[in-house]
């Protein structure tokens, strides 16, 4: 595991977040501001992390309700559009003017909806098994765990349940990888249970449709029409469709669409395949970031 810091800062609401703080990079070069799926937090961003060290910036956010960030008194602000202004919030105490963003899922869409008002400071965003669209049977199979309780006396226990209900996005994992997964999705809490590391709460604003995105996706999407975009799909995802992956390829003047095959929703970054389109992806940012400079 790469070195962090912890780095936390307030929201517009009085809610104390937090992020980890992988130093590295040159001075002025812009940051990767790493944002992550519904259920999941800044430890999904390890293995990146660990590859990336030392030569870039990672700052890995944990949305509000999500691990070390507080749990919001008013569960409906759980929505995209309150997520954007946590992370601005967060640039803003970090005095970031031009960043790279990497989002996976619901971290995508925050992406997305911060392309238009970061016009110009966005130097660079991958998408990871989200779009504009979402299909309707991902977002039936997320409703139909999101927010459950689930508790569990061992790692053990809890590895094999998170391998009973993803045996189909990972086929080819083994039990090491779904103990390293549970570690990521649970923590231990002060009674010695391993629970889930997000407030319950989360669910509920996303069970009123229309509250997991925004109203107008595409027109969000259409902001990042020249900015250098990786699209990421997993070859299983039930989230993202092959159709709305190359729509969204063939509408942005600078995107990348890699699928990674054998892997549903969503892949994990740190895939062998995806080690140099990343790379890529990473050198046209600098490359932008020379000339604006």
């Amino acid at each position: 595991m790469a070195a962090y810091e912890n780095l936390y800062w307030w929201s517009n609401d009085g809610l104390r977040l937090h992020a980890r703080d992988y130093p590295g990079g040159e001075e002025g070069q812009p940051p990767i501001i790493c944002m992550a799926g519904l259920t999941r937090n800044a430890r999904d961003f390890d293995a990146l992390a660990a590859r990336l060290a030392g030569r870039w910036r990672l700052i890995a956010v944990d949305f509000r309700g999500r691990g070390e960030s507080a749990y919001a008194k008013d569960p409906m602000s759980y929505v995209p559009l309150t997520y954007v202004q946590d992370v601005e919030a967060l640039l803003t105490d970090q005095g970031i003017d031009r960043y790279i963003a990497f989002g996976t899922s619901l971290g995508g869409i925050v992406t997305m909806l911060m392309a238009g008002p970061s016009r110009g400071r966005m130097m660079a965003a991958l998408l990871n098994d989200v779009g504009p669209e979402i299909d309707a049977q991902g977002l039936s199979r997320i409703r139909g765990y999101v927010g459950k309780a689930s508790v569990f006396p061992t790692w053990m226990h809890a590895a094999r349940c998170v391998s009973e209900n993803n045996a189909d996005v990972y086929p080819d994992w083994q039990i090491k990888d779904w103990l390293a997964m549970a570690k990521r999705l649970y923590r231990l809490n002060s009674s010695g249970r391993i629970v889930l590391d997000y407030d319950l709460k989360i669910a509920e604003p996303f069970r009123v449709p229309g509250n997991e995105a925004g109203p107008d996706m595409w027109q969000a999407l259409g902001s990042l029409r020249d900015v250098p975009t990786l699209i990421v799909r997993g070859g299983r995802s039930d989230l993202l469709s092959a159709a709305t992956a190359e729509r969204m390829a063939a509408s942005l003047d600078q995107a990348e669409l890699v699928t990674v095959p054998g892997v549903g929703h969503a892949p994990t970054l740190s895939e062998t395949m995806l080690q140099e389109p990343i790379d890529r992806l990473l050198a046209r940012a600098l490359e932008g970031a020379a000339i604006r400079a």
